[in-house]
């Protein structure tokens, strides 16, 4: 059996992500196409533990590295316990955020540096790295008027905007580092023009 897929999505808070995973979903599910959704952080058990303690607006405090370390750990686990066994069964793996969303959020955004994120994920960049990346480029301003704001009661999404001004910039840096894997789909389309795109990217790239 052909080993799987592994697809990944990325934007800013607020960029459309879930809509074009939920449209994915939708047309997967219609063409009979085997495949799984999930999910960083998150994804299984531990990890989605895990992701309560990362995004609870209770845990503040928080400091930069313990925050890039659980995140890695989460990951480690999600690859063990979801992406790794569908992969293994030929199915299409779709995760929403993933080792991007380190870089551009701890090792931009917070400054920690490229080399220690990637060092503490070297398991996922070398083991997992995604056969296709797709990234909703919109940017936080855009992203939050859309949404309506920040969410409350999310840690990250409260950083402030100079934050995720940051965090957008690292995307970009990451997509221009990684050319060949990241694809940049114009999130200011309507939701439908956006998927057009998507689909006709994951076709091109053999994913479809």
């Amino acid at each position: 059996m052909a080993r799987g897929k592994f697809i990944t999505f990325e934007g800013c808070d607020g960029s459309g992500k879930s809509t074009q995973l939920r449209l994915l979903s939708e047309y997967l599910t219609k063409e009979n196409v085997p495949h799984i959704f999930t999910r960083e952080p998150g994804g299984g058990k531990i990890s989605e533990a895990i992701r309560e303690i990362l995004l609870s607006g209770k845990n503040m405090e928080m400091t930069d590295e313990c925050e890039a370390l659980l995140y890695a750990a989460a990951r480690v686990q999600h690859l063990h316990d979801r992406v790794e066994p569908a992969l293994s069964e030929g199915k299409l793996v779709i995760c929403d955020r993933y080792v991007d969303s380190s870089l551009a959020y701890q090792a931009y955004a917070r400054g920690l540096g490229e080399e220690f994120v990637s060092k503490i994920n070297a398991f996922a960049l070398e083991e997992y790295s995604p056969d296709v990346t797709v990234f909703i480029d919109l940017t936080p301003e855009a992203a939050f008027l859309r949404k309506h704001g920040a969410d409350e009661n999310d840690r990250l999404e409260q950083a402030g905007m100079a934050f995720h001004k940051r965090v957008y910039e690292g995307y970009k840096a990451v997509a221009k580092a990684y050319p060949n894997r990241v694809v940049c789909v114009d999130g200011n389309q309507t939701p439908n023009e956006i998927f057009e795109e998507v689909l006709r990217v994951l076709k091109e790239r053999g994913c479809l």
